[in-house]
């Protein structure tokens, strides 16, 4: 047994902070990662004792592509155990925005890199520079392999803890041993005696051996000549603690049988203005991750279900350039201007890749389905990516349509619908029309169009100042264009106590990052001078749109009620040209009591309502007692594009922008007047939901609801022939409603079908799946939030589990 020194032990880990994108754009990037690796290696030859640590699988990558020569040299470090991998990730991501899955593909495409190329996969997760960790990650580290975990951000004065070394515990229970880096996790190519010494002053305790990060960093560079003497120097000199040149796997050995605290928390906040700062590549980041999961799961199911190929390669190359832009100083929204114009291209080629993959899936499929010859109709499929039953509004152009016409299901039964405004500016043949559908689990039906007069039914009640469906009676304020009122008429309760969805501008003179802010409440002015207009009136629908002004921008607001459905939906589009301002939408509920809950990533969270910036997901909860009733309500607030929210006492809030000069990093002080870019300026688009409830947001099945507004349904026109598939059918299926598949995909190596299920509402449960496509039935025992990846092998074998990489077999389920 080894004996503690008593002066304690620094592990001195020689690392290159390397920022691909930030003041820079990703080809300056590229260059600076190989001139790196090129000194790091040079300092391997000429200290012998050197210890290089390195993340980023896309790094590596760039090299082996690139400069293969440099390559075969890390190689042979990484084999002698002297160039140490850790990460295990595509790149050292933003850890709050990504969903689950995001971060699931991190750990999946750089764990099988490193595997490929190496032979050896990270088992230490790193993310020293990223702006905070969301609660939910152990979890999905721990499953893809890294059982360590070091971060620095939040610092102490942000978040306290109660030791540097700690186990970090996720809401399903999962554990990694986690270490905060103290002060910094890079230096200047100089001495390192003072940094050493600042370090001292946190050993202590049980733990007498910490981490001491060097090496020049963020645009590259790595430990320097000098930083070794130095380390040489200090220890011969003695005095100080032993500078053990280390990386952090060795580290976390040393340290792994200490008892050390446990948190059971999230890791923020620091820079709480990035959840909402740069609006375009937070909607460009969820929409490509959300159409490339649902690609998969329709490349899938054509795969079984008619023989097409699978599109491996070009899946993995669209989700390696998600995840690329998933860095944390580009989904944050931190990097100068025209890194953007590089995020905007290689997030569209990977929602490109996923249209042309998910067109090629569902047009295989409709092509096999029996369409029956009707004259002078319109036969349309519609497929449903989720594995339970959904009703969804589809919208659709479509030409040649008579005047007098009807839309039936695949029994004839006739839908009601709707003629509403074209893309198209021309004379009446090309039209839009929209209805219900109602659609089977991950599965399709058959709608018709026919040149026959409807059957007369009832529009949703509307004029210009309020809709009514029937479940949901909205009022306009037409002052602000926002919700005078808003009444459930299933309870008679009134959702809100003050006019709500007003557009309300708050101060922000914070930098990019918003460093040393932790709210935005600083009130300027409210969007106002009102107008609003009926839009448009029928049995599927009627909208009012409102218009509003504040300064030189203009807020509009379609306000929706759907026939039969208990939300409102409402698209925003902001013309926005204001600067060091932040907007948000407020909503002030008629709740007492009242508690917050935020998707995360696979999981939720639960936080104060304090009125502090938070980050989200698709979804936030403001569930308490209703004032006036005494029962237990709620609110689900859900949206496509954005991240941003903060809960006071009764209030939510959803922050639709901020603009901030753009890169702008404390302690620069702008000058007066000075030439400036900000953020956000011009138009955006975003569609959210109003979805009131009774209990609490697990009874109302808010994440279900969350799915179906972000993950669309497709629709495809169709031709009358005759098939092997019937005119609608269901392939896969899941019950109950809080446990949930969320990927369906050909496995990596080809050798089988994987689904990943989560259990969604912190209730454990026993969940079947019925995959009708593969001819299979699964009962799955999930515990609370568990995370669980399933191979249906090839041939008929037995269900299997799998770890998040897909790298190891866990056993039978």
């Amino acid at each position: 047994m080894t004996t503690p020194n008593p002066r304690g032990v620094f592990h001195m880990i020689g690392n290159a902070h390397i920022d691909p994108v930030w003041l820079w754009n990703w080809q300056e990037g590229f260059q600076e990662i190989k001139a790196t690796y090129r000194s790091a290696l040079d300092r391997l030859t000429e200290h012998p004792d050197f210890v290089f640590t390195c993340s980023s699988a896309a790094h590596l990558s760039w090299i082996a592509d690139n400069e293969p020569e440099m390559f075969e040299e890390i190689r042979g470090r990484v084999e002698e155990g002297r160039w140490a991998l850790v990460g295990g990730w595509w790149v050292q991501a933003d850890c709050a925005l990504p969903s689950g899955e995001g971060f699931v593909r991190q750990g999946l495409y750089g764990q099988r890199f490193f595997q490929a190329r190496f032979g050896r996969t990270a088992d230490t997760g790193y993310n020293p520079d990223s702006f905070g960790h969301a609660g939910t990650l152990p979890q999905i580290l721990l499953k893809s392999g890294l059982k360590n975990y070091t971060f620095m951000r939040p610092g102490p004065h942000e978040q306290a803890l109660p030791s540097r070394l700690f186990w970090w515990q996720g809401p399903d229970g999962s554990r990694v041993l986690t270490f905060r880096i103290p002060y910094e996790y890079c230096t200047w190519g100089k001495d390192l005696e003072a940094h050493v010494r600042k370090c001292t002053t946190e050993l202590g305790g049980p733990v007498n051996e910490l981490m001491c990060f060097y090496g020049v960093g963020n645009h590259g560079g790595g430990p320097t000549n000098e930083n070794l003497a130095s380390v040489a120097r200090m220890n011969a000199e003695g005095g100080l603690p032993e500078l053990r040149l280390s990386d952090p796997s060795r580290y976390f050995e040393a340290v792994g049988k200490l008892e050390v605290p446990v948190w059971s928390d999230e890791l923020h906040h620091h820079a709480v203005g990035c959840y909402a700062v740069h609006s375009g590549v937070k909607r460009w980041n969820r929409s490509a991750e959300l159409a490339l999961i649902r690609a998969e799961k329709f490349a899938a199911l054509a795969a079984a279900v008619t023989g097409l190929s699978y599109p491996r390669a070009d899946l993995e190359r669209a989700w390696k350039r998600v995840l690329f832009n998933q860095f944390h100083d580009i989904l944050a929204g931190t990097s100068i201007e025209s890194a953007y114009e590089d995020a905007r291209n290689e997030y569209g080629e990977a929602l490109a890749t996923a249209q042309h993959i998910t067109n090629a899936a569902v047009q295989r499929l409709s092509w096999r389905v029996t369409v029956p010859h009707r004259e002078g109709s319109k036969p349309y499929v519609i497929f449903n990516p989720h594995p339970w039953r959904t009703q969804v509004p589809i919208e659709h152009e479509t030409g040649g349509v008579p005047a007098e016409f009807t839309v039936t299901d695949e029994q004839g039964t006739p839908i009601p619908v709707q003629r509403i405004r074209s893309e198209a500016t021309v004379t009446g043949w090309r039209k839009r029309l929209t209805w219900m559908a109602d659609l089977p689990p991950f599965g399709y039906r058959t709608y018709t169009i026919l040149p026959e007069a409807a059957p007369e039914t009832p529009p949703v009640e509307a004029s210009h100042l309020h809709l009514d469906n029937g479940l949901l009676r909205l009022d306009i304020d037409p002052q602000t264009g926002g919700i005078s009122r808003l009444l459930d008429q299933r309870s008679g309760a009134e959702v809100f106590q003050g006019t709500a969805a007003v557009g309300t501008v708050m101060r922000d003179p914070s930098d990019t990052w918003s460093h040393g802010v932790f709210r935005y409440d600083d009130v300027v002015g409210h969007f106002a001078d009102g107008h609003s207009t009926l839009l448009e009136q029928g049995p599927v629908r009627s909208t009012i749109r409102t218009t509003a002004q504040f300064g030189r921008s203009t807020l509009t607001q379609e306000f929706t009620l759907y026939a039969d459905q208990p939300y409102v939906q409402v698209r925003v589009q902001v013309a926005w040209h204001e600067a060091q301002q932040v907007l948000k939408l407020i909503f002030p509920t008629h709740l007492h009591f009242p508690q917050v809950t935020y998707e995360a990533p696979y999981g939720v969270t639960e936080r104060p309502t304090d009125g502090n910036e938070e980050p989200g997901h698709r979804w936030v909860d403001l569930t308490g007692v209703h004032r006036p009733s005494g029962a237990v309500r709620g609110l689900s607030l859900i949206n496509d594009a954005k991240y941003s929210y903060h809960a006071l006492e009764h209030e939510l809030g959803l922050t639709v922008l901020r603009s901030p000069i753009i890169a702008h990093h404390d302690p620069y002080v702008p000058t007066e007047g000075g030439n400036y870019r900000f953020m956000d300026q011009g138009e955006q688009q975003f569609t959210y939901w109003l979805y009131p409830h009774d209990l609490t947001w697990r009874d109302a099945e808010t994440p279900r609801w969350a799915a179906a507004l972000t993950e669309r349904p497709v629709t495809i026109p169709e031709t009358f022939h005759e098939g092997p598939l019937d005119s609608a059918a269901s392939f896969m299926r899941i019950e109950p409603a809080n446990a949930q598949i969320t990927v369906v995909k050909r496995a990596e190596d080809d050798h089988g079908y994987v689904l990943r299920v989560v259990e969604t509402h912190g209730q454990p449960t026993q969940a079947v799946v019925d995959l009708l496509f593969l001819n299979r039935s699964l009962h799955l025992q999930l515990g609370a939030y568990e995370l669980k990846t399933i191979l249906i092998p090839d041939g008929g074998g037995p269900p299997l589990t799998l770890n998040l990489t897909e790298l190891d077999i866990w056993g039978e389920i």
